[in-house]
């Protein structure tokens, strides 16, 4: 986990490494501090101190306590730098590594749970961060220079606070211990917590629409109730750290003032070595004190760096050959005893034995019930998901022979519920193709029968999409989409049910376009209405996951009973 984590340093290396220095630096001057002091103090004691003297060890002081305080700047200044580019680098990773995720790897993190990672847990992280590379470095470092100090000064007395550090650390480790699991476990909370806002922010207008804002309340509170008490918990035992500490310092300073004050009326000890001994007492108590914050924050860090590095080494199921091929010769597809578990169970198939070839530029349509694996089947086209067993090839060659990247930027896919981003209508088209011309963005909007209401839009091209395309009908943005994937110039166009909101006549006219302007590209059409691939070059029916019937429109019509059912069950509703 570590390695894994510190990976991500990278071009803030250097100021990780000087904030230390730094630390060092100013735990060095802080210590050296009580010892002038101390010489100053005795030196008062003498028989007609001198001015001129008392001036210069005054200098001296003021010399170090300033150069102290350009040391603690120069660190903070380094700290900040490092840890908040430590937090950028470990965000900028996570989101590459999932841009990276197939569908698969996607489905073992929730969307709730990947952004409770890549913010609050980074956060945590961040912070850890720049405490370890302050607080762990000067708080160890000031002990050891203080107890050497204080040895230095009087070795009897030094040996008393060195008796309360195995109390401090055993306390310490039995808060730990108990702590991080608690810590773990609000984190996962929080990924709830995170599901409920985004469910119910997305589907705002069905809450509404049922009157459930009640309920959604009821469920956020419950979800906020437990992050509470687990917090509660966990800060109750934190919450002890702070008594012991200070039980240790007082009970400490306490019995060392006691042999002091002897030790003076014997004669064996000074007014400044008892007034720096003090001040060395104090500084290595402060610092087990700061020592065991660290160790807290680093207890409430360990659940969020292990989540973060969870995601970073996820192994990819999904990846390229060690040749892989870049360019695709055509749109032609074939499925050679394709299986397909998304559990990759055997036993739990969702597509069995499918053995299908669609030749290069042909229209192909896909009907089947709900549930039939429609959207499944196409999936494995651009390689979303690996087949089970059997292997599906475009162009003739194996698909994973391609370049992923390569392969989905020949396939463009259109589904029903396709996304528009926050952005104009130019460049949310220009997803297809960025370096696309105005021309262009209005031919393939001619062909998807988006022309028209665009340009009845106050701003045309420039208009304003708001995210997720709310500002746009369903039918209006699924042509908007298929505009988007046109752009592309794909050899291979999958429609997943996406003119599922426009009227049949528009339809039409996008079959149309698509006979006429792309005769060359392969078109799979997955749709409930007959209407829709009734004029396909073949029609697959599937049923169950397998493919149940292959052919046109009149074959199936007079050979297929689940296609008659379907076609006459239209026909009905239709009035005919």
């Amino acid at each position: 986990m570590i390695r894994t984590l510190a990976k991500c340093i990278r071009e803030y290396k250097t100021a990780s490494i000087l904030t230390p220095i730094f630390i060092l630096c100013e735990s060095l001057l802080e210590v050296y501090l009580p010892y002038r002091m101390a010489d100053m103090i005795d030196y008062f004691d003498k028989e007609n101190p001198e001015m001129k003297q008392i001036v210069f060890k005054g200098l001296i002081l003021l010399g170090i306590a300033f150069s102290s305080l350009l040391f603690s700047a120069l660190a903070g200044k380094y700290a900040a730098t490092a840890s908040s580019g430590f937090a950028k680098n470990l965000r900028h990773d996570m989101f590459y590594k999932v841009q990276t995720f197939s569908f698969a790897n996607i489905d073992k993190f929730s969307t709730s749970s990947l952004v409770t990672r890549m913010t609050t847990d980074v956060t945590n992280i961040q912070n850890s961060f720049q405490m370890i590379l302050r607080m762990a470095v000067r708080a160890p470092s000031m002990m050891i220079f203080a107890m050497i100090m204080s040895f230095t000064v009087n070795a009897a007395l030094s040996w008393t606070f060195i008796l309360f550090i195995p109390v401090i650390a055993l306390a310490l480790f039995a808060i730990i211990r108990v702590a991080h699991p608690v810590f773990t476990r609000v984190f996962k909370i929080y990924d709830k917590l995170n599901n409920v806002v985004q469910e119910n922010l997305h589907g705002i207008r069905v809450v509404k629409s049922f009157v459930r804002e009640e309920h959604e309340t009821e469920k956020f509170k419950d979800i906020s109730q437990q992050i509470y008490d687990n917090f509660s918990k966990a800060e109750k035992t934190i919450a002890f750290n702070m008594p012991v500490m200070q039980i240790c310092i007082y009970a400490c300073i306490m019995i060392i003032s006691w042999f002091s004050a002897q030790f003076i009326v014997a004669g064996t000890m000074t007014t400044g070595e008892l007034v720096s001994m003090m001040s060395y007492i104090m500084q290595i108590l402060m610092s087990l004190m700061f020592l065991s914050i660290v160790m807290v924050m680093v207890a409430i860090s360990r659940a969020s760096a292990e989540r973060v590095a969870e995601v970073l080494n996820e192994e990819l199921d999904l990846t390229n050959g060690e040749k892989p091929v870049s360019e695709i010769p055509n749109g032609e597809i074939e499925f050679k005893n394709v299986s397909f578990s998304y559990a990759k169970d055997e036993e739990k198939l969702c597509l069995k034995d499918i053995n299908i070839k669609i030749k290069s530029g042909e229209t192909v349509g896909i009907i089947g019930g709900t549930g039939s694996s429609k959207s499944t089947f196409v999936q494995l086209i651009p390689r979303l998901y690996d087949t089970t067993k059997g292997t599906v090839y475009v162009g003739g060659l194996d698909v994973k022979e391609y370049d992923i990247e390569a392969l989905r930027d020949s396939v463009a896919m259109v589904l029903q519920k396709n996304v528009l981003f926050s952005g104009t209508i130019k460049e949310n088209l220009r997803w297809g193709n960025e370096n696309a011309t105005d021309e262009e963005l209005i031919e393939v909007c001619k062909l998807a029968q988006a022309d028209d209401f665009i340009q009845r839009m106050p701003d045309k091209y420039d208009t304003y999409i708001e995210q997720g395309g709310t500002n746009v009908s369903g039918g209006q943005r699924q042509r908007l989409c298929i505009a988007r994937a046109l752009l592309k110039k794909p050899k291979i166009l999958i429609l997943d049910d996406s003119t599922s909101a426009v009227d049949t006549k528009t339809d039409a006219l996008i079959r149309k376009a698509f006979r006429e302007q792309i005769p060359d590209t392969t078109k799979i059409i997955i749709a409930q209405r007959i209407s829709s691939v009734q004029d396909a070059d073949k029609i697959i029916v599937l049923d169950n996951g397998s493919v149940n019937a292959v052919g046109n429109h009149e074959e199936l019509l007079k050979s297929n009973n689940i296609y008659q059912e379907v076609y006459y069950s239209q026909q009905k509703g239709s009035g005919e």
